[in-house]
């Protein structure tokens, strides 16, 4: 699953354009590496997001669409 869209259905990030400049802007990595939007995500990779003074990591533990307020919570863990 491309990142943009992994951040949205997770709720990481509301909407998929905010995410999608989020990662133009150079403020979301994957293992550690810058990423595109388009990169993709897989199970074990730890994303981290830096909102402004904040950065949240968390590890991807599922990728699965189409998924449930409910269900995001399964989707990753914070480290």
């Amino acid at each position: 699953m491309r990142l943009d869209k992994y951040l949205k259905v997770s709720r990481l990030i509301k909407r998929r354009t905010v995410a999608n400049e989020a990662c133009d802007g150079g403020r979301v990595m994957i293992n550690g590496r810058p990423a595109k939007a388009s990169s993709n995500v897989k199970e074990g990779d730890v994303i981290t997001v830096s909102f402004g003074n904040r950065e949240v990591k968390v590890e991807v533990l599922s990728v699965k669409e189409p998924v449930r307020k409910e269900e995001t919570a399964e989707l990753f863990k914070y480290i």
